[in-house]
């Protein structure tokens, strides 16, 4: 059984399922280094992929293509009890008759570990996670988040260099969600092991991930740093699960250096290039949180306003151009601000965005967008 490695390589791993014999790949050749202490999130949309690749790396899954090597060794033909992991499910899948002891060294005893070393490396496991006071208690006395720390305690346990994480907050409240990030990425540091944590939350992985690995129908579309999928995402792709939500088809008038002139459908951007764009056209991203109330010397929008979203620090706000694109705006709202009125529905206003947060890709990259014009309001 393994029990420690320096870099954990996944090589061009697939997974392939089979429907009344066509072929379907849920995974196609994903390659990625892990160092030992690393924290790496698989992040993606449903189906994407994420889950296929953890329970590949778990074993639970056979490869249908590609190797996964601990080091020199090559480990993706060991059953999962061999690879010696540990893993904490989406659903906790804890024994409800046990008690929160028995359940964090239930592995333990499958390893046929003396009772002694076992009630040292539970009650280490459980002061870890802060549950040292709950070694009695059922399963069904525990709170959500109480079950998820039992979980995590459990995969911990056994002392594993690598511990594999399938969307193990998706259950919790978003207060529970909060705590248990910091929570998890606290475990993660004190103990010094790798983390592959699975998310369809940007902000999830985001706030906890050293790399983001970013997938969309069983492919990698980029792998870095939170910071730079977040300024600089690699494709249009990418852009929007980064939070882009708004994307225009406009004309390339000029290119100078990485920036672009863009224009069409009543406006006139500025972008910063982030592929090659060859061709007439070119798509524009922009992040809602980057708009600013106000006319600016460039990248100004005139729209209407057509719904707004009231959601405390500031507002989420819906603005229709004279073409009818749908313009999606964060608003930030200071202690200086607070006194001023709210944003009214069918207002017209001005908002401008500086040019290096205007993302420009190529149209050929997105062959299929379309104007947003889903929106229609009578107000």
């Amino acid at each position: 059984m393994v029990q420690d490695f320096t870099t954990l390589r996944l090589d061009k791993i697939s997974r392939y399922f089979y429907d009344n014999g066509k072929e379907f790949p849920a995974l196609s050749g994903l390659s990625v280094e892990i160092k030992r202490g690393e924290f790496i999130t698989l992040l993606g949309p449903s189906g994407c992929g994420k889950t296929t690749a953890l329970n590949c790396v778990a074993g639970i899954y056979p490869l249908s293509a590609g190797r996964i090597f601990l080091d020199d060794v090559r480990i993706d033909e060991l059953p999962p009890e061999k690879r010696g992991f540990g893993m904490v499910f989406q659903n906790y899948a804890l024994f409800p008759h046990m008690t929160v002891a028995a359940n964090v060294g239930f592995g333990l005893a499958m390893r046929r570990m003396p009772k002694a070393e076992i009630r040292e490396k539970v009650r280490r496991a459980l002061n870890l996670v802060q549950l040292a006071d709950k070694e009695d208690k059922l399963i069904g006395q525990l709170s959500g988040g109480q079950q998820q720390r039992v979980a995590i305690a459990r995969a911990i346990v056994i002392e594993p260099p690598l511990v594999l994480m399938d969307e193990p907050l998706s259950n919790l409240d978003a207060k529970l969600r909060l705590q248990m990030r910091s929570e998890i990425r606290r475990i993660h540091r004190e103990l010094g092991q790798s983390t592959i944590y699975v998310t369809h939350d940007q902000d999830e992985a985001l706030s906890m991930a050293d790399r983001i690995v970013v997938m969309d129908k069983g492919k990698t579309l980029q792998i870095g740093p939170p910071r730079e999928l977040y300024s600089s995402p690699a494709n249009i792709d990418v852009a929007r699960f980064m939070g882009y939500r708004t994307v225009l088809e406009l004309d390339v008038d000029s290119i100078n250096g990485d920036m672009a002139s863009l224009s069409g459908r009543g406006l006139s951007l500025n972008a910063r290039i982030m592929q090659p764009i060859e061709g007439g056209k070119a798509l524009a991203a922009i992040r809602p949180e980057d708009l600013r109330i106000g006319a600016a010397a460039v990248n100004t929008i005139e729209a209407q306003v057509i719904n707004v979203e009231y959601c405390g620090p500031g507002s989420l706000v819906d603005l229709r151009t004279a073409a009818g694109d749908i313009i999606h705006m964060r608003t930030h709202e200071s202690i200086h601000q607070s006194a001023h009125e709210p944003m009214e529905e069918n207002a017209r206003i001005r908002v401008n965005v500086i040019p290096e947060r205007t993302l420009a890709y190529p149209l050929a990259a997105c062959p299929a967008i379309v104007h947003d014009l889903a929106f229609s309001y009578n107000k």
